[in-house]
Parts: structure tokens; sequence; C-alpha cells
């Protein structure tokens, strides 16, 4: 059963209030989405998102508000992981999964899927990404690797993909700390959704999404996203157009990690925007 990360810090931190209209721009198994709606009541209002069942991106919630009528809210959360039931969903999200499994790692059925993505990529244009995206230190020869196989078969399921990954790394990979897939699969979902492009979208229209003394919570976990948002309400803050609620992003605690172990790279920011 998916639990929702940092689930106490971040109603403690939003405060959702009887009445308040919330936005969870990234519902997901809706975890997060039921504790909201708890604390606004019947009276309040939430907004849920989900990409991948709706078809609906965050990144557009300027335009999604303005198509339902809606007005600016009161709360803003987006939890930037993704659920165990995307993991189990046959799209190839994860390396445990099936070998069969059918590389796709898309949340808009629209989108190019990865498999595609691997043939159409050169070498070093997929090196670029492995690196970019998943910080991966041997994505030069996870690259050609990928390219080798592809001129034989194409790179097209969770298996093969591994597979490749697993020729090009060393056997003490990272000294056993982490799968040598993980940093790969985790910069090609990045990028096949345009992940972070996505997140700067949100991050360059919070004026437009939520109100004055709105609080915005964000939930990361990985390095490229955490600084974005750090970054970005930083510079809001300095401009005095933001008050950071944080000053260290928020952490699990042990307690959690050792009941979610996906909540240990979790990062919880949190800021409240100001009246202009």
């Amino acid at each position: 059963m998916h639990e929702p990360v940092l689930l106490n810090e971040v109603i403690n931190f939003l405060d959702p209030q009887s009445g308040e209209f919330f936005i969870d721009g990234t519902s997901g198994a809706g975890g997060h989405s039921a504790a909201i709606k708890e604390r606004i009541g019947a009276i309040g209002m939430l907004l849920s998102i989900d990409w991948e069942k709706s078809g609906d991106n965050y990144a557009d919630l300027p335009e999604i508000l303005q198509r339902k009528g809606l007005s600016k809210a009161d709360g803003l959360l987006l939890d930037l992981g993704f659920s165990s039931d995307q993991l189990g969903g046959g799209k190839g999200f994860s390396f445990n999964a099936d070998p069969d499994e059918p590389l796709l790692m898309t949340y808009d059925a629209n989108r190019t899927p990865a498999k595609q993505v691997l043939k159409e990529l050169s070498e070093h244009e997929l090196a670029q990404v492995l690196k970019t995206y998943g910080e991966e230190r041997y994505a030069r020869p996870i690259a050609a690797s990928i390219k080798k196989r592809g001129r034989v078969k194409p790179v097209e399921t969770v298996g093969e993909l591994v597979d490749a990954i697993m020729e090009a790394v060393p056997r003490n990979y990272e000294r056993g700390r982490i799968n040598p897939a993980t940093r790969t699969f985790m910069a090609l979902r990045i990028y096949v959704n345009q992940e972070l492009e996505n997140l700067e979208s949100a991050l360059q229209s919070l004026d437009l999404i939520v109100k004055p003394g709105g609080r915005i919570g964000i939930i990361s976990f990985h390095s490229l996203e955490d600084r974005l948002v750090k970054n970005y309400f930083r510079d809001l803050a300095k401009a005095n157009k933001l008050k950071i609620l944080t000053k260290k992003p928020i952490v699990a605690s042990p307690e959690e990690i050792s009941r979610n172990p996906r909540s240990r790279s979790a990062k919880l920011r949190v800021a409240m925007l100001l009246a202009q």
C-alpha cells in the first residue's frame, strides 16, 4: 500500500484550515489529498491533479484554474516522487520490474516512450542525458553499451536495459550502496517526461496559482529538483515576493524511513507567497 511521504510535516507546515482551497498538483494514490481534505472539511475545496490518470499536468495549473473558473489557492502541494502504483504499472519505471516489461516510462500516453528515445538519441546525446539528469559517473560507457546492443536488437524492455547497464559498469559500482541501474532509469524518466521543465514552469507561475498568504510545499527526491526549488525560493525571497518557512529542507524521521524506505531521499521545502 502506498504511504505518502512526510505526511505529518506537510500538514503541519501547509496548515490547511476549514473552508480553504487547496491544490494537490501530484495527487497520485491520494494520501496527501485525503489528509488535506480532512483538514479543510466539507466547506473547503480540493483540486487534485494526476497527470497519468487525467492527462492534466501541474505545469499547466494557471490554465487549469482559468478553465475551471477557480480562484487562486490558499495552498499548493507538489510531491515530485512517483508512487508504488506507478512502479507496478507495466510502464518500465523500475529496474526491479518484470524483465519483459516495455520501456515506456511515460505519465502521458502522448509523450515519446523511453524505448523510442533510446533509438533516436545519438550515443553522445544519450550520455549527456544520463549525466545531466541522473548524475551518472559511467554515463559514457552505459550509453555506448545501450547503443551497441541497439545495433543488433533495439533495447525495448526493462531486462534489456538492465543488462546493457550491468555490462558497462564495474562490479563494485558505488560500493554496492545503490543498484547500478538506479541513476539510468531515473535519468530517462526525468528526460522523457520533461520533469525539470514542468517544475520550473510551475515555479515561474506561483503568483498565478497561489494567493498572497498562500502556502507552497514541494517534496523533491532528486538533487536537481531540490536545487531548482531552493534557488527559486531564494530569489523570490530576495525580491520580497515570498517568505521561506523552512530554512533547511525537512527530511523524513528514522521511524518513517524504516517504514517507508523511499522516503529516505525526500526533501520538503515550504514557503508563503507575499502580497505585492
